[in-house]
């Protein structure tokens, strides 16, 4: 942890897009030198089975970190049971201008507004054919900037054949803030027409490749009480294997880093932890442990990812936490499960 320490400081003197570029060559440095279990220990094994897979152990790294899942086996070897790459656009996209990431040191906390800047589902795919895949692999969709909303569900029915044959299970996420309009799927019959079209392909291709691999809706932490309970009626209506609750959140609970308090964007890490957590108790009780939950927003302790399967999740995903503390973090968490 005190190494970590250390590097992040260093790190932390660039500016945030620059900064990752760097942590990842130094990831990639160290598992291609072989240092990783010296540096961050053994990969604890604690199998779990949920959504029909068994993952080597409950905490993985959420979307948004490889994106383009570029570092599969240097992220794998940080302990993680599963890692969920994406999110993956169909054709590749710049995202949205920069600056676009901003550190909120005093609260422990990043805003975001990448705009799924990625370089397309086919080079995703490669990265994946060549990893080693010695954890679970999520992958992550959504629609292309430019696809009118009406459209959406093409994009998504795209990027979900391509991905099948290479994904452990496929998240759909209708919930970054940063891709105008697109939570407006979380509803209606725009949610409706896009879970039915989905589960249609998703049956389609479980036959043509002999695999049944589970689809999952990534929900964002700003929908109320009651638009929850509907958003998990329709999941469980349309058969939807899991869910991943939750995304960045567009809300600005009490912050301390006020410089950047007010840039767009979503916000995640300690902030958004108690919202997060309301979300994924009315989420659970009103699923009633018909389909898993991961839960997601604001692990930045053992103790908050304690706290979220308490609340009855069945799997964890971290994303800024690991920013802030590294892989100690995941070895932290297992070892206090």
């Amino acid at each position: 942890m005190k190494l970590y320490q250390f590097a992040r400081a260093v790190l932390f003197l660039f500016e945030p897009e620059r900064a990752h570029s760097l942590s990842m060559a130094f990831l990639e440095l160290v598992y291609h030198l072989k240092l990783s279990h010296l540096l961050y220990g053994k990969p604890k094994r604690a199998p779990i089975e949920v959504l029909g897979l068994k993952f080597p152990n409950v905490v993985g790294l959420a979307a948004g970190l490889d994106k383009n899942g570029d570092h599969i086996d240097a992220l794998a070897a940080c302990g993680f049971g599963f890692i969920e790459i994406g999110t993956v656009t169909p054709r590749p996209q710049p995202g949205n201008p920069k600056p676009r990431l901003f550190r909120l040191k005093q609260d422990e906390a990043i805003i975001n507004r990448m705009g799924f800047n990625n370089a397309g589902v086919d080079h995703l795919i490669e990265n994946v054919r060549a990893c080693k895949r010695d954890c679970i692999i999520g992958i992550n969709i959504g629609k292309n900037r430019d696809t009118p909303l009406e459209r959406a569900v093409d994009d998504y029915a795209q990027a979900f054949e391509r991905v099948y044959p290479y994904a452990d299970y496929i998240t759909v996420n209708i919930s970054s803030p940063n891709t105008p309009g697109l939570r407006d799927l979380q509803h209606g019959q725009q949610l409706a027409q896009l879970l039915a079209t989905l589960k249609q392909l998703q049956h389609r291709l479980a036959q043509q490749y002999s695999g049944y691999k589970p689809l999952l809706v990534k929900i964002a932490p700003d929908l109320s009480d009651d638009e929850i309970k509907g958003l998990a009626s329709t999941l469980l209506e349309h058969g939807i294997d899991g869910v991943i609750a939750t995304n960045t959140t567009n809300q600005r609970p009490e912050l301390k880093s006020v410089a950047f308090a007010g840039e767009a964007g979503g916000l995640s890490g300690r902030p958004l932890r108690q919202r997060a957590d309301h979300v994924l108790s009315v989420l659970v009780q009103a699923l009633d442990s018909k389909i898993p939950v991961i839960a997601v927003g604001g692990i930045m302790s053992p103790a908050d990812a304690r706290r979220k399967l308490e609340l009855g999740a069945d799997l964890v995903q971290v994303y800024t936490g690991f920013i802030y503390h590294g892989p100690g973090l995941v070895a932290s968490i297992l070892k206090d499960l």
